[in-house]
């Protein structure tokens, strides 16, 4: 008999940016653009195991100005 594993519930979006400012040594509003430039980097065989990593939108293009 074959048992899976049981999963692992993520600590969170706010608790994981407090860690990694921590870690790092950087402000909160930068552990968030870590993290979610690291969830916007993630693999599509990791976005299918956590289909919460599509949730994150894509950054912002820069708009040229005076054209």
């Amino acid at each position: 008999m074959v048992t899976k594993k049981k999963a692992v519930k993520h600590v969170g979006f706010k608790a994981a940016a407090a860690s990694v400012a921590k870690k790092q040594g950087v402000s909160q509003e930068a552990a968030k653009r870590i993290i979610a430039a690291g969830a916007r980097k993630a693999s599509p065989a990791a976005k299918k195991r956590n289909p919460r990593l599509k949730k994150v939108a894509a950054k912002k293009k820069a708009t040229k100005k005076g054209s």
